[in-house]
């Protein structure tokens, strides 16, 4: 057997485990690309290593570190209520400000479910308050964490854009973080439509929803404490009741954390914000790395609060940062096997470079709404990349595409971010029910998902 269908056949066993069972694909990666580069290629140690990538290793860290001492000194708690307090009497409003609020929030580097596992149980919260579909408004929620996580500076982008930066493909960072963000505002147009939003606009609440806000900010703070924090992706970040898909994590607020949350912004706060600015500032505006300058970020904010950095170093997204070594280091063996070539000879050879692009979206949807969609990305744009680099296909369009189609299937109630929308579904919600739309509503996404995505990214450049 040669080495690149032996090199197939280890990836394919490994995404497989990661499935099925509660397995770290990162570290199941390490353990493949030791076996396949010691044993079967040959290669020593050092060579193995050599191909751990140590810049996303700290952009990684030094964002989701940054990130969680923003959630600790209640900054995101902040935005949140001043987003809410913005929308007034207007009901409609309430599902966007959701959408906008976790777009923020991933597009300055958390994770998309630690996204989702802060804002969900308060929007859901809000759905019923306010009669919203909770279908709507918990999709709202995932497609706003999707719609910034290919921002220069979120974990998705960097991801992606560290990849192509080490190939000889054109790069265009912003046209993948404004693909992936128009993508999924367009999905939430639809089902803002769709799903029951225009009877809202006739819909007045006074200060409800002001007094909903101030009063469900530390239900955040709850889901923190139930596990919801940025401990790495996949089923690692899982309020309770996540794994069992059937409880609740809304937990009621303590009187200091209601006290907290009507509060105005305190110095911490202050220079937070400010540093979340002088990031997205230095890091695009002044092409300075971001993983140094986020983790300067962070350790300023510790000297400012040293509160509020406690326990911050537990909530970097280890599991992410092991995910997306180990997958990288992975590839990086497949590489000196072969592997690489050879698909990507094997979709070439296919004669039709829009169907390839078209396999490889709906290969990278399927698997990523059962597995990680990071592991996906990372797996499959290096083996599309010498396929892309013949020239007869836009590039920046096909992993555009391709980002879009493997992000976007992670409304599955099989993903962390279907799974955490489902586990803080209102209690008068039959669960049942709403097991069912959510699984009929990803199930439409995966199908007509990825061929949207190509006609709309690939189709174009190709004509």
């Amino acid at each position: 057997m040669s080495a690149p269908v032996l090199s197939i056949i280890i990836l394919a066993v490994m995404f497989l485990l990661a499935t099925v069972l509660p397995l770290n694909m990162g570290a199941l990666a390490f353990v493949g690309a030791f076996l396949l580069g010691s044993v079967v290629l040959g290669m020593s140690t050092s060579d193995i290593l050599a191909n751990f990538p140590g810049g996303l290793f700290l952009t990684i860290v030094g964002v989701t570190y940054l990130f969680a001492i923003a959630q600790n000194n209640g900054t995101i708690d902040l935005l949140v209520r001043g987003a809410v307090r913005m929308v007034g009497s207007k009901v409609a409003l309430i599902p966007w400000v959701m959408f906008a609020i976790t777009a923020v929030i991933t597009a300055v580097g958390a994770l998309s479910p630690a996204a989702v596992a802060i804002i969900a149980p308060i929007a859901l919260s809000f759905a019923a308050k306010h009669r919203i579909n909770p279908l709507m408004m918990g999709m709202m929620v995932i497609h706003g964490a999707q719609a910034g996580g290919f921002s220069p500076i979120a974990v998705y982008g960097v991801t992606v854009n560290g990849i192509i930066a080490k190939t000889d493909l054109a790069a265009s960072p912003m046209a993948i973080f404004l693909a992936s963000f128009v993508f999924n505002l367009a999905i939430a147009v639809v089902l803002f439509i769709v799903l029951g939003g225009s009877k809202l606009l006739s819909t007045k609440t006074g200060r409800l929803v002001e007094q909903a806000a101030e009063s469900r900010m530390a239900v955040s703070v709850g889901t923190r404490a139930a596990g919801a924090t940025l401990q790495g992706s996949g089923s690692d970040i899982s309020p309770s009741g996540v794994a069992g898909k059937g409880t609740s994590s809304s937990s009621s607020a303590s009187p200091s954390a209601a006290d907290a949350a009507g509060a105005r912004a305190t110095i911490p706060q202050l220079v937070t914000i400010a540093g979340l600015i002088a990031l997205a500032v230095i890091s695009l505006g002044f092409k300075v790395d971001v993983g140094f300058v986020s983790i300067t970020i962070a350790m300023i904010l510790a000297l400012v609060s040293p509160a509020a950095q406690k326990g911050a170093v537990n909530k970097i997204s280890w599991s992410t940062v092991l995910l997306i070594c180990g997958m990288l280091t992975f590839v990086g063996v497949l590489e000196e096997a072969g592997t690489i070539k050879f698909v990507s000879d094997g979709v070439a050879h296919l004669g039709m470079p829009l169907l390839a692009a078209l396999l490889i979206c709906y290969i990278g949807a399927v698997v990523s709404a059962f597995a990680s969609s990071t592991a996906i990305l990372a797996a499959l744009i290096p083996l599309a990349v010498p396929f892309l680099s013949t020239g007869e296909i836009g590039a920046v369009g096909v992993i555009a595409a391709l980002a879009v189609a493997a992000t976007i299937v992670d409304v599955s109630p099989f993903s962390t971010n279907g799974a955490l929308v489902l586990a803080n579904a209102p209690e008068d919600v039959d669960k049942d029910k709403f097991y069912k739309q959510i699984l009929a509503y990803s199930g439409i996404v995966v199908i007509a998902g990825p061929a949207i995505a190509w006609l709309v990214m690939v189709l174009p450049g190709w004509m």
